[in-house]
């Protein structure tokens, strides 16, 4: 095993994306919000005082997930609580009776 990392042109840490998507109203008293790094629908749920989430947006040169990114984020997370996958076939099968 190579302990050496440099030959495997992987990125460093620094150079991966970090993602946030808020999920608290602006004005809460905590920032609740998502965090991932390198893949935006791999992530984190974290809390914070809005001034602590404003230095470590800056710390980590964050990007705010889109909205393609976050409806992503949010058919996963149904899918896994529901059972529920928003296809067509999924939601014909779904409605199917067995007449």
């Amino acid at each position: 095993m190579n302990p050496d990392n440099t030959s495997n042109n992987l990125p460093s840490f620094d150079d991966l994306p970090k993602y946030v998507r808020v999920r608290s109203a602006p004005d809460a008293e905590f920032v609740m919000f998502d965090f991932a790094i390198g893949d935006s629908s791999l992530f984190v749920e974290l809390v914070l005082p809005p001034a602590s989430f404003k230095a470590f947006c800056a710390n980590n040169n964050v990007i705010h997930m889109n909205a393609e990114q976050m409806t992503f984020n949010d058919e996963e997370e149904d899918k896994w609580r529901y059972g529920v996958e928003s296809t067509l076939v999924g939601d014909n099968h779904s409605g199917a009776s067995n007449d």
